[in-house]
């Protein structure tokens, strides 16, 4: 893969990648289209791909006891999937992850990735900043979930996300905060 499709994504990273570095990790890239609605990965489905979406919208998700989706978090232009360490037990996947908009990833085999992590510190250093910042997002969610009001919710999905709410289903916005669509749509309707 041309290292300027991934140029943008590994900045928001690790800005001071170098250029070897970059065409060493763009060498294990291998780019993919898929259209909407299609299901990138399921739970208990084999999975041993790195994903880095490079256009378009996407999602994680999970069914609940009684079927409905939740959704866990939202993807746009130029953003990292959750690693393969966290989103995967015995190399079958925890979790769901559908096509909202068509997408174009850039797909890495994760042993490869690995690979490289332990003979390149920089591509390392790129690996540990996406695990943290996943983290870091994992644990500020939790945080809102448990202890702000619907509304702060909302706001905060809108400085994170500032052009998905015209762009993706209302229920799965509603799923991600918590709420059920008629709550969300009482609250935007009050903005």
């Amino acid at each position: 893969m041309d290292v300027s499709k991934i140029h943008k994504t590994i900045e928001q990273y690790t800005p001071h990648l170098s250029l070897k570095s970059r065409k060493e990790f763009a060498t294990l890239c291998e780019e993919q289209n898929f259209k909407s609605g299609v299901l990138l990965f399921k739970p208990n489905q084999p999975n041993d791909s790195e994903y880095i979406l490079l256009n378009g919208i996407a999602r994680t998700f999970l069914l609940n006891t009684e079927g409905d989706e939740t959704t866990l978090s939202f993807f746009e232009d130029h953003s990292v999937l959750p690693p393969y360490v966290t989103r995967t037990a015995n190399g079958k996947s925890l979790l769901y992850c559908e096509i909202i908009t068509d997408c174009t990833f850039a797909r890495i085999n994760a042993k490869a990735f690995e690979s490289l992590m332990i003979d390149n510190l920089e591509i390392r250093d790129f690996g540990n900043t996406v695990l943290r910042q996943e983290l870091l997002n994992k644990v500020h969610k939790e945080i809102r979930m448990a202890s702000w009001s619907a509304k702060e919710r909302l706001a905060q999905f809108r400085k994170d996300f500032s052009m998905l709410e015209n762009k993706i289903p209302h229920p799965m916005i509603a799923s991600y905060l918590g709420i059920t669509n008629v709550s969300l749509s009482r609250l935007r309707k009050r903005q």
